[in-house]
């Protein structure tokens, strides 16, 4: 019996094996799995209930196929039960042979089930990690009658089968995308399915009726995934809007981004207004400087005319001061986190602060902000 197409096939009981062993480093796919199996077993009122789960390194193999053989709950004739364990960041050796080891008794026990499982449960086994078949786990259940359990292994989608993946996503939701736009997403996103599927969620929304995504879409939507929120932070400081600068500040350390990561996304911002400025003096065309800076966003895009519109009406308001105030200020900032340990956070929260008050007001020059706000 096959595994029904994990990204998107449909769950049917007539087709579910016994137990599902999921092994591998895209976990995300049994996790998929484990959702939609959920969804189609389990009525709402018995979703807390219909479902069991076992930590291996905590948990043995009795209590886990005992429960597996308790009679479900009165609201659900189904139940799914899930054993988990991770490998990732073990010693080699220990996570080739598995870190939740089998006894003797528990694979007598695991092969008897499995010779006579329970009607209408699931058992779903999930290795995460660099895990192979020659995983002891693997071996053991690869060991087992072919009808009762389905071996899955979770690797990584390769580009044609991430776009299918992507495509398939978009039309559950009633949409399509161009080619550009399917790219752009991955390039927004990587390989990371989970990542992925948020995106994809977002920018479905974000659509509304329409049923085709364009790649204007994933810039407007997506493209802070991967490069530290540069276009939203960019955005934010052009209008100026202090309390979005601040809240996309707030959300990239949240989500773990390094302090250099934040400086060099600011710092990248104000080189390219003076860049921009330097060569507007020199007599420079517009649309070669936008050209220069944002080459991904072509002249037929209905967001052109907007976008090159932001960039130069902050080109034009600030001066050639206000720019090399605000990169000698990043500059200060870098040079005290690394060589005080001083917190990054509120020092740019004051940079962030001081730089849309200066805006609104007058460009004169000013004392460094961590003195003057501290």
């Amino acid at each position: 019996m096959a595994v029904p197409d994990l990204p998107a096939g449909e769950i049917r009981e007539d087709r579910l094996a016994a137990g599902y062993v999921f092994f591998g480093e895209e976990d995300y796919l049994a996790e998929d799995f484990i959702l939609r199996l959920r969804r189609a077993l389990i009525s709402p009122e018995a979703q807390a209930l219909g479902l069991e789960s076992f930590d291996l390194s905590q948990t043995r193999w009795p209590e886990i196929i005992d429960t597996a053989r308790t009679t479900p709950f009165f609201f659900s004739p189904w139940r799914i039960v899930v054993a988990r364990t991770c490998e990732e960041g073990k010693p080699e050796k220990e996570a080739k042979e598995g870190s939740a080891r089998l006894s003797s008794l528990d694979e007598k026990i695991i092969r008897e089930y499995f010779r006579n499982p329970a009607s209408k449960t699931v058992l779903v086994v999930v290795i995460s990690g660099a895990v192979k078949r020659t995983h002891a786990l693997v071996r053991f259940f690869g060991s087992l009658d072919e009808p009762a359990v389905v071996l899955v292994e979770m690797k990584r989608l390769k580009p044609a089968a991430l776009r299918s993946w992507m495509s398939g996503r978009l039309a559950a939701s009633g949409k399509s995308a161009t080619p550009e736009a399917l790219s752009r997403l991955e390039e927004a996103a990587g390989s990371d399915l989970r990542r992925l599927e948020r995106e994809i969620e977002k920018v479905a929304v974000f659509v509304g009726e329409r049923k085709v995504i364009n790649i204007e879409d994933i810039y407007q939507v997506c493209d802070w995934t991967k490069s530290y929120y540069r276009w939203d932070l960019a955005d934010a400081m052009k209008k100026p809007d202090l309390r979005q600068s601040l809240l996309i500040l707030r959300r990239s350390f949240e989500e773990g981004e390094a302090p250099e990561v934040a400086l060099g996304g600011l710092a990248g911002l104000f080189r390219d207004l003076l860049l921009a400025k330097l060569w507007l003096k020199e007599g420079r065309d517009r649309k070669e400087i936008f050209a220069f800076f944002k080459p991904q966003i072509k002249p037929s895009w209905g967001m052109y005319q907007q976008e090159i519109r932001s960039l130069f009406s902050l080109v034009e308001r600030m001066t050639l001061g206000e720019m090399r105030w605000a990169l000698r200020e990043l500059e200060e900032i870098d040079l005290l986190i690394k060589t005080t340990g001083a917190a990054a956070e509120p020092l740019l929260d004051r940079f962030v602060v001081e730089y849309c008050r200066r805006s609104k007001k007058s460009p004169e020059r000013r004392g460094p902000i961590w003195k003057a706000t501290g």
